[in-house]
């Protein structure tokens, strides 16, 4: 047994340290970012923030809002060939469009299957709760041997070693974070995580080393929390939670009391798996809660309102663009980020 004593941070644990700017507006802020990726080759640009592969969020109808903002959404597991051919958007917009997989061999076979007739697609993301096992890293490399050019996302993890080790399997990118999703409950039910500011700051050092990215994944509440994420070095911002809750996802509304919700839950979670898989076998338990959203319209102003909240930041720090914005940043520890009297 061995402890680790050296504090970690979680979003919630910092503040932006304001500095001296020549910025006028908000809107002389420049969010678009372009990216080599390592093994691909593929160049792509836009906004890096993308949208989680969950129920309810990882959606075409999410997918073709996102894509007018150049932002990237990755499909939930549950896309096919037959779901993504009756979207007519889909080859208009298929550059901001991450295709999702675990390591099953119906997961790789329903993603062969796709590429083999739309092979446009250039994002593939390998997702697994626990991205620390031999398996998965031979996985990783066996997606890669055989999709050269394609853009691999692989995850998730949160330490620097197993980032490098992704990497080296063939992950053009990484994503962080086990736990800090509004709807994970693996640090209850398996003690298991590590606070995600740290988890961002460590890999991110750890991948733009070897020439590769990662993805920031959960734990953001607010765009304030995005910011974060990119200010200690994420390239890419995952969310899900934030994004849940528009008509959009096409989740199931519920009326109780006059009011209108959408239901919404983790990936790992029991109705998750109910729904998608026949049910938790004998031998695991859920990972991921159920929760009432309350009904949140069209996806429009959520995105607007994100994406001020991160130019406001740049301001606040100095950086004309979200590229200065990780040299810009100094945070400061806090005990309390902000006034909640009237949240209670």
């Amino acid at each position: 047994m061995r402890i680790e004593e050296d504090i970690k941070l979680d979003y919630s644990d910092v503040l932006f340290r304001p500095k001296r700017s020549t910025l006028q507006s908000r809107k002389d802020v420049n969010l678009k970012r372009t990216y080599k990726f390592k093994y691909s080759n593929h160049e792509w640009s836009g906004i890096p923030i993308m949208a989680a592969n969950m129920d309810g969020v990882g959606e075409l109808g999410i997918a073709e809002k996102l894509s007018e903002f150049e932002m990237i959404t990755c499909l939930t597991k549950q896309h096919d060939l037959k779901t993504i051919k009756s979207d007519k958007k889909v080859k208009n917009i298929f550059k901001n469009i991450v295709l999702s997989m675990g390591t099953r061999e119906d997961d790789f076979n329903r993603v062969s299957e796709i590429l083999k007739e739309c092979s446009f697609f250039q994002f593939i993301c390998i997702d697994v709760a626990n991205g620390y096992s031999e398996h998965f890293s031979k996985f990783v490399k066996s997606v890669r041997d055989k999709y050269p050019t394609k853009t691999i996302i692989a995850g998730n993890v949160v330490t620097a070693d197993m980032t490098q080790e992704l990497i080296l399997s063939g992950a053009d990118i990484v994503k962080v974070g086990i736990g800090p999703g509004s709807v994970c409950t693996t640090r209850i039910q398996t003690g298991v995580g590590y606070p995600q500011l740290s988890a961002v700051i460590e890999c991110a050092d750890a991948a733009h080393g070897l020439g590769a990215h990662i993805i920031a994944d959960g734990g953001c509440t607010c765009p304030g929390d995005v910011a974060k994420g990119f200010g200690g070095g994420a390239d890419f911002v995952m969310l899900g939670g934030m994004l849940a809750g528009h008509d959009e996802g096409k989740g199931n509304i519920v009326e109780k009391n006059g009011e209108k919700f959408i239901q919404f839950y983790g990936s790992s979670s029991e109705v998750a798996n109910e729904r998608h898989y026949g049910g938790l076998n004998g031998y695991r338990s859920s990972e991921g809660r159920e929760v009432l959203l309350k009904y949140r319209g069209k996806i429009n102003d959520t995105i607007i309102n994100i994406l001020g909240g991160v130019r406001s930041s740049c301001t606040y720090v100095g950086a004309r663009s979200l590229k200065e914005l990780s040299k810009c940043t100094t945070f400061v520890r806090v005990s309390n980020q902000f006034n909640d009297t009237f949240t209670k």
